[in-house]
């Protein structure tokens, strides 16, 4: 739930520019947290490099919105999220909290806190109803980490590092890394890494599960545009669906599992998509889809 320090100096690199920053005095919350759509990709771009991309509570909220607007506009059928400079995030900023000095804390404030914040940074990933990417350019510590596990997928730059930082401020974990990292690595792996906060570089990252593939720097934006313009040309209902049921099967025993599994046939059947999948096979030619 702190903010964790800027990690030592990395190389640098920058975040896609489709297009030209918004006009910080009109509101200066679309310059720290850029966002654009492009090929029916949305792109969130989190650009405060100075403070390793910290986030304070107003761009998380500026995030969890973005995300939400992701999953009911349907030009938009897979989601980005990348950032500006030497590091992907560095964790929570609660310097940009709303304020409570002179406030006497009460018991129940913190966990409301995490509650109303990290919990539901993460919750807006996994619920998002388009295919999420994460292009980790740096270091992803704390939630910033988090943020990245919460993702459908990870494409992570050769120099990128991912710290759970917390146990050495002495905290527990939030943003929900005590139930993401068991469900990607084991429960010990995840021990491992909550216990002692050590850096994980990219390359063990990706051999224990973590990332889904590790690039160059200098590709990353190219790696992270093949995943999602693919995506986005996909059967995003489908998609979507399938999404669903993973997340949920980590949950579920096999009969609800696979009651789920019917119930999301029953459903996409229904859907154009999934007509011109059928139909594209019977007539011997490459689907066209429409995402809907």
């Amino acid at each position: 739930m702190t903010a964790s320090p800027a990690p030592e100096t990395e190389p640098n690199t920058h975040a896609p520019g489709r297009a030209p920053d918004p006009d910080p005095a009109i509101d200066p919350l679309t310059t720290l947290i850029r966002h654009t759509t492009d090929n029916g990709v949305s792109w969130i771009t989190l650009n405060r490099p100075e403070a390793m991309n910290a986030l304070t509570w107003e761009q998380r909220e500026r995030v969890i919105a973005l995300l939400g607007e992701a999953s009911a506009d349907p030009d938009v059928r897979a989601v980005v999220i990348t950032a500006v400079g030497k590091g992907f995030c560095a964790g929570a900023d609660l310097r940009g909290a709303p304020a409570t000095a002179g406030q006497e804390r009460v018991a129940g404030d913190v966990a409301r806190t995490i509650k109303r914040g990290a919990q539901r940074l993460v919750s807006a990933v996994l619920d998002c109803e388009k295919p999420v990417i994460a292009a980790v350019n740096g270091t992803a510590a704390g939630i910033g980490a988090h943020l990245a596990f919460a993702c459908d997928l990870v494409i992570a730059a050769e120099h990128a590092r991912f710290i759970e930082v917390f146990v050495r401020r002495g905290l527990v974990p939030d943003g929900g890394g005590a139930y993401l990292l068991p469900r990607l690595i084991g429960p010990q792996r995840a021990k491992e890494l909550m216990f002692f906060g050590d850096a994980v570089p990219a390359a063990d990252a990706e051999r224990m599960g973590l990332v889904n593939r590790v690039v160059p720097v200098e590709e990353l934006e190219k790696a992270a545009r093949e995943w999602a313009e693919r995506l986005a040309v996909g059967p995003t209902r489908a998609i979507a669906l399938t999404k669903q049921l993973v997340n949920a099967s980590l949950e579920a025993d096999r009969a609800t599992a696979f009651a789920a599994e019917a119930a999301a046939q029953e459903i996409n059947m229904t859907t154009a998509d999934a007509r011109e999948g059928v139909a594209s096979f019977v007539e011997h030619r490459t689907p066209t889809y429409r995402g809907h």
